[in-house]
């Protein structure tokens, strides 16, 4: 089958690799007609190369028919239309048993100190075979894929994988309501999903922070207030002044990061990190393991912003094993601090009557910008870095030459 796989430092590359078998009675295979690349996906791209193999599949937003089920597979069937989270879990340990899926203890990856495995996500994580490719093995079908109705439009459901529920719990770790003003730093897919979600759920005020003005103009058609970098600056102490001006010199009641460690406003922070993840591997990542590799401008930021008493919500991927943090500043504010892997499953509940509702209220089949076959992903991986041609979600179509919304 074809896949897309990682070939070096900001190579990725279309490849034949062996079909997907049932290997466990609890598998399923899927065939892929939708996945996406995330921003999670750029970090491997770049700065987490010491973690990753030639060859190997990337991906972890992807949803499908189901082609093969394995003999102790009970809720899915050939046929089945699928939509499968990005973290896999068994759903009976003591972890999954309190939503904590993201922990699941029996794919935990104890070796590395980490917590599940993920589809598509380095040797931290288990080295899961990903989603951006023709068909996928999905361990404990049972517990993961998400069944959707057969006619649905596939944007509809394509995001459960990953991104909306991890801007959902975004939101619900701000602990942000309706007299609450909510600050979400980037408008990227994330960032926009996570103000579409906090103006469904009724938070007060949601005031949507980045530099693309294509990003700020989806923030705002979003219902989100906006605050333009490229106007206040980007470093903390800016965004932290631009944040007290719009909220009566308080500060937000909650700050939700959505960008994560390779954040604009350290180009110096952003060098020392390319230059880490070119050394060899074992050095790499020990680099990667020993020192602060992630660029903070969003974090410190987001510290920055916040009340006194507020709480900061991680969405964006960290990294780094030892970066700076103003403690004395977090210790003197009382802030509350929320963070990790999106537990997908502890969130479907709440997310699939939404998803099924008419209106498309948290603008779910409008977030794509490009729309292309799978055998572009490797120069969609370029544009969507670099942030080209308005580029704020690529959405894959293994079995398709050409989609009719394909950009030229």
């Amino acid at each position: 089958m074809r896949a897309l796989t990682w070939q070096g430092m900001q190579r990725v590359d279309i490849e034949e690799v062996p079909d997907p078998r049932i290997q466990e009675p609890t598998d399923a295979i899927v065939r892929v007609t939708s996945t996406a690349i995330c921003g999670s996906d750029l970090h491997l791209y770049g700065v987490l190369a010491p973690y990753l193999h030639p060859g190997d599949v990337l991906g972890h937003e992807f949803m499908g028919i189901v082609e093969e089920v394995g003999s102790a597979v009970t809720a899915l069937a050939p046929g089945d239309r699928v939509v499968v989270p990005f973290t896999i879990a068994c759903g009976h340990c003591w972890m999954c048993e309190r939503g904590l899926f993201s922990q699941c203890e029996t794919t935990q990856n104890t070796d590395q100190g980490k917590g599940a495995s993920l589809f598509g996500y380095t040797s931290l994580y288990g080295r899961v075979p990903g989603g951006q490719a023709e068909k996928v093995r999905v361990p404990f079908a049972d517990v993961g894929p998400v069944k959707i109705p057969d006619d649905a439009h596939d944007e509809r459901w394509l995001y459960l994988s990953d991104i909306l529920p991890t801007a959902w719990q975004g939101v619900r770790y701000a602990d942000v309501g309706a007299d609450d003003t909510l600050v979400v730093l980037g408008a990227g897919p994330v960032g926009l999903l996570a103000a579409s979600s906090a103006r469904y759920m009724g938070v007060g005020r949601v005031i949507s922070v980045d530099l693309v003005p294509e990003r700020l103009e989806a923030a705002r058609s979003r219902g989100a207030e906006t605050l333009d970098l490229r106007d206040v600056g980007t470093r903390p102490e800016d965004v932290g002044e631009a944040i007290r001006a719009l909220t009566e010199g308080r500060g937000a009641d909650g700050v939700l990061d959505a960008v994560g460690m390779e954040a604009h406003g350290n180009p110096i922070a952003q060098t020392l990190i390319g230059a880490a993840a070119r050394l060899p591997e074992p050095v790499a990542a020990k680099a990667v393991e020993s020192f602060g590799i992630d660029r903070l401008a969003a974090l410190h930021g987001a510290i920055q912003g916040v009340r006194r008493g507020g709480t900061v919500s991680l969405s964006g991927v960290y990294g780094g094993m030892a970066d700076p943090m103003p403690m004395m500043d977090m210790f003197d504010k009382g802030l509350t601090l929320r963070m990790g892997q999106c537990n997908v499953r502890a969130w479907t509940d709440e997310l699939i009557p939404i998803i099924r509702a008419d209106g498309d209220s948290l603008g779910l089949e409008s977030l794509a910008t490009h729309h292309v076959p799978l055998e572009r992903a490797p120069e969609m991986y370029e544009t969507f870095q670099k942030k080209e041609d308005g580029c704020i979600k690529v959405v894959l179509h293994p079995e398709r030459a050409q989609h009719p919304e394909e950009k030229p």
